[in-house]
């Protein structure tokens, strides 16, 4: 990681970008996406049984297309995504049981793409355990994964990642907002089928011109272990230590925890329910989240007269990566996430920030936070097995060394 050694006092203010207006701004990249509304097949909700094995998809964030029987002991799940062409997140999510205790050979067949995912198993929906590698085969590229499974009358969730669908968002924001006076709970717009898109105003100080952090989430449903980063990093800004509350005084918190909640419940690998990816809608906001979600961004910003210094936009992909802007891109705070990475690296024992800029090519929410308010925009992957336990040591020490930087620069 090449990073620029400078103290924090030493950040610079960058030449202001940001748009005056209460509408959003469209932008052209050198990249474009058609960002139409593509059709989608929803998998139909049931169960099957057969041979005294039940399989079902009937909750939330469920995933599964099919089920049959190979031979006495092997047993086939068949999943396919919303739509395609699509991106390499094969998920799945199901339910199954036996009427007797027996172990099975559990083959899960995916319509696109290779097995990514380490199977997570749980009783309860809540607490899971990721399957021992011993547990479970498949070969390089295959479109085919096999389980070993110890099954009896209770139901097991078998799932690609833990579920943590737009239910858990609401209960997340309720608990938070009851829990601290200074926070507004908000629903900022509908989904296209009428979910809501959460909004969280962290306000502690009196109203009036106040720098702002921006924190969004949730654009592709599996990404799982970015959204639970992304609460550990917002849980550590509530806090009641000496930094929070000097970082609370004198800034203020915009979150939008889960953009995508009907691709979250409804299973999907990637896309929303206009069969588009969210993260490359960030030009002309052809789909409805997309449009709520920066309709109402600018409109508060504008209205509160705040002066948006970092978006950050929380998502999971094979390994632990930053994407951050290219050194020529001088935002509010230039220099900004040079400085956070060291002072991550220096926090966490053997462990090395892996930064990855790159320019504004493509209309995705890392450009946009720049392009519109003059923000530093990073998109923070977490890696999509890295220990929870780690996920969420890592978000902490990310929020403290954000809130050490802004608090004295």
């Amino acid at each position: 990681m090449n990073l620029i050694n400078k103290a924090p006092l030493l950040l610079l203010l960058a030449v202001s970008v940001s748009c005056t207006s209460t509408k959003p701004s469209t932008f052209e990249y050198p990249t474009p996406e058609d960002t139409s509304t593509r059709e989608i097949t929803d998998q139909i909700k049931t169960s099957y049984r057969f041979d005294g094995v039940y399989v079902d998809n009937q909750f939330d964030c469920a995933r599964m297309n099919g089920f049959r029987q190979i031979n006495d002991t092997t047993f086939r799940v068949m999943v396919s995504p919303e739509n395609t062409p699509i991106n390499e997140s094969a998920y799945f999510s199901f339910r199954i049981r036996s009427e007797r205790h027996r172990k099975i050979d559990l083959e899960i067949e995916y319509a696109e793409h290779p097995h990514r995912y380490v199977p997570k198993l749980s009783y309860d929906g809540r607490n899971w355990t990721a399957m021992d590698s011993t547990e479970f085969d498949t070969l390089k590229g295959s479109f085919l994964a096999t389980l070993r499974l110890r099954l009896d009358e209770r139901p097991l969730f078998v799932s690609a990642q833990e579920l943590m669908c737009s239910d858990n968002a609401r209960e997340w924001t309720d608990s938070l907002a009851s829990s601290h006076a200074f926070i507004s709970q908000a629903v900022a717009g509908q989904s296209k089928r009428g979910r809501d898109i959460l909004f969280l105003d962290i306000n502690e100080t009196a109203e009036g011109e106040k720098d702002c952090i921006v924190i969004i989430s949730r654009m592709h449903p599996p990404e799982v272990p970015g959204y639970m980063a992304m609460q550990h990093f917002v849980e550590r800004l509530l806090d009641d230590s000496r930094l929070s509350k000097s970082f609370r005084k004198s800034h203020r918190i915009l979150v939008y925890p889960m953009l995508n909640p009907d691709g979250v419940d409804l299973g999907h690998w990637r896309h929303n329910t206009g069969g588009i990816d969210l993260n490359r809608d960030w030009a002309y906001y052809r789909q409805e989240e997309t449009k709520v979600v920066v309709d109402h961004m600018v409109q508060f910003v504008k209205k509160e007269k705040l002066k948006v210094l970092v978006g950050l936009d929380f998502h999971s992909t094979q390994e632990d990566i930053y994407y951050t802007l290219t050194n020529n891109r001088k935002s509010h705070v230039y220099g900004f996430k040079d400085i956070w990475l060291e002072g991550i690296e220096r926090s966490l024992d053997d462990y090395s920030p892996n930064d990855a800029p790159f320019d504004l090519d493509q209309p995705i929410s890392k450009a946009w936070f720049y392009l519109q308010f003059g923000a530093e925009g990073i998109t923070y992957e977490v890696g999509d097995e890295t220990p929870r336990n780690f996920v969420r040591q890592k978000a902490i020490v990310a929020a403290e060394e954000m809130m050490k930087l802004l608090v004295l620069r």
